[in-house]
């Protein structure tokens, strides 16, 4: 390639030349017979198109980017496959790098760049050896296709990972040879990889201080020490470091040459996040009333990145019983506490007192809860728990009391692509959990699972497609026998818009009414966005709650549609619905809920 340029060098001590500023009057670029794609990200390579965005234009920086634009602009060209092109800038007729420094003008009117592509090379041979089993070099690194530069390192990167992933730490590249034959317009590749030997993973070493105990970092990083090299483990002692919270950056280095037994030391480096946090949310709806909630959070509250969180919240704030519900709820998470299930299983002891006050029951109740939290792969969790729960109800079958001894399960798989505005991937959680009470009939298992999917349409997935299925069961104990806070109910935010919040019930007779023990919810939702900041949101719930534990059998339906809009803030969405009802007898008119996030 032709090219003419001085040392970088000389390019940034123009930089620092004073000079009065002087805007250059054009910038044109000439580049004869090259597709549009090309041009335009050649122009938005250009240093000087940076600098005449950011008005740096005096002679000294006009030069100083032209010097810089050689190498970028021949680097745009072998990206592309082209090898053989020329690049010519000129500063009101002069070629840059022919100007000598000690005549470097103060100003520059016209500046042209000329660029001229050539031929466009294609591979010849194209060879990586040895390669490690199972091994995928990218497609594009092949004879005849486009010869673009950075599929060549993308192939020399696919051959060391693959050699990585089978414990050879150290592999380089050992010896290459690339060859351009600009009368064939080929470009012929040849790389030797030097896999070095098969190394296993020696020590941690913690080469900071942490309020952290030392010996709880290494409990919860899980550091395969004696096993096989592979790259997924660092990243897993990070990840698992990571998600205690506790630090606000984990970064892990492998040691520069291994240990004379074969081993490699990994040198973690953490930076301890400030361990308290206070947060809080509201949430009103017209006939719900407005609901705000805190929490108070300790990250490492015993020394070993134990999470204490303690939440509060308050709801029904001037809503349609005239009385308010409230909660709080404690609760210690202890990672990676049994050494024999993992680091990936955490411990937890909860407590939580709430009373609720709501349209067809009340209820004080304590609840107390022990199990563990394991986290299966990225994207799926599960809980498994002991509990003991107390409560006294009044409702339209009188006032009771119940104790029942939980096992609560949980399993969650949240493939979404962001949890307050999703706009692609599913999420489904699933909770069972059987109870016993310890003091005569009842005792069952209360089943419920949320389905939500999102599907983007068009560029930048501005149009979304939202839908959601709920579906709930309990087992076992009669209608009469079960306690009101674990049967359903439909109506409000959380399940059919437009109808009053838990307005749908089972009429048990005489004006009686009560919970169901099943339940099905349906929800779709049209999301567009309007321009940067604004969206329109077009939805429609329905709700049945039935008699029995089947869901869909000997119960009522309803259902309501309305209208949103959305306002994109740093956190997520700001929502205001407004929907009505469309079938169904439980209510009429208008309700407004405003909110953060998505509905679901």
């Amino acid at each position: 390639m032709t090219l003419r340029r001085l040392p970088a060098a000389f390019g940034l001590a123009f930089c620092l030349a004073t000079s009065p500023a002087s805007a250059f009057d054009a910038l044109n670029f000439s580049t004869p017979g090259m597709d549009e794609d090309l041009r335009s990200e050649i122009e938005n390579a250009s240093a000087l198109t940076l600098a005449k965005n950011e008005d740096r234009t005096s002679g000294p920086d006009v030069l100083a980017a032209a010097l810089s634009d050689y190498g970028i602009l021949t680097e745009t060209l072998y990206a592309n496959g082209y090898y053989g092109g020329t690049v010519s800038i000129l500063l009101d007729g002069r070629e840059a790098s022919e100007i000598q420094l000690l005549s470097t003008p103060q100003s520059v009117g016209q500046v042209t760049v000329r660029v001229q592509t050539g031929p466009k090379f294609k591979f010849g041979e194209a060879s990586v050896t040895p390669l490690a089993p199972n091994t995928e070099l990218p497609e594009e690194f092949a004879r005849t296709s486009t010869a673009r530069a950075s599929v060549v390192g993308d192939a020399a990167d696919a051959a060391i990972d693959g050699w990585r992933q089978v414990g050879h730490a150290k592999a380089e590249v050992g010896y290459q040879n690339v060859t351009a034959d600009h009368a064939r317009a080929r470009l012929d590749v040849e790389m030797r990889i030097a896999p070095g030997r098969e190394l296993r993973f020696g020590r941690m070493i913690l080469v900071n201080d942490s309020a952290v105990r030392t010996a709880a970092q290494r409990r919860i990083a899980g550091f395969p020490a004696g096993e096989r090299f592979d790259p997924a483990e660092v990243d897993e002692v990070v990840r698992r470091l990571v998600d205690t919270g506790t630090f606000s950056s984990v970064t892990a280095t492998e040691a520069d040459t291994a240990n004379p037994d074969g081993t490699l030391d990994l040198l973690v480096k953490t930076a301890d996040a400030r361990p308290r946090r206070i947060g809080f949310g509201a949430e009103v709806s017209s006939l719900e009333g407005l609901a705000l909630t805190t929490y108070w959070l300790h990250r490492n509250f015993l020394g070993g990145a134990e999470r204490f969180r303690i939440d509060g919240a308050v709801s029904d704030i001037s809503g349609n019983t005239g009385q308010i519900d409230a909660s709080v709820t404690a609760r210690l998470e202890v990672p990676a506490a049994i050494a024999e299930l993992g680091p990936d299983t955490d411990a937890f002891f909860q407590a939580a007192l709430a009373t609720e006050n709501e349209p067809t029951y009340s209820s004080d109740s304590i609840d107390l809860t022990t199990g563990l939290t394991r986290r299966f792969n990225e994207d799926l969790t599960g809980e498994l728990g002991i509990g003991l729960n107390y409560s006294v109800t009044d409702d339209d079958l009188g006032n009771r009391e119940f104790i029942l001894l939980t096992l609560p399960t949980s399993l969650t798989w949240d493939k979404r692509d962001n949890d307050l505005d999703p706009r692609g991937g599913w999420y489904a959680s699933t909770e069972f959990m059987p109870f016993i009470n310890v003091e005569g009939e009842g005792s069952g298992a209360r089943f419920y699972t949320d389905l939500r999917g999102y599907y983007g349409i068009g560029e930048e997935d501005r149009t979304v497609l939202a839908a959601r299925l709920q579906m709930g069961s309990v087992m076992g104990p009669s209608l009469t026998d079960t306690q009101p806070e674990f049967l359903f109910y439909s109506g409000g935010a959380g399940s059919v818009r437009g109808q009053p919040y838990q307005s749908l019930t089972v009429d048990l007779g005489g004006g009686d009414e009560t919970g169901g023990l099943s339940f099905v919810g349906l929800s779709g939702e049209v999301r567009q966005d309007i321009g940067e900041s604004w969206g329109l949101v077009a939805f429609a719930d329905a709700g049945f709650i039935g008699s029995t534990a089947t869901p869909g059998q000997d119960g009522d339906w309803h259902s309501g549609a309305g209208l949103g809009v959305r306002y994109q803030t740093g956190i997520g969405p700001v929502r205001f619905d407004i929907a009505t009802p469309t079938s169904g007898d439980t209510g009429e008119g208008f309700q407004i809920y405003i909110g953060i996030g998505q509905a679901f």
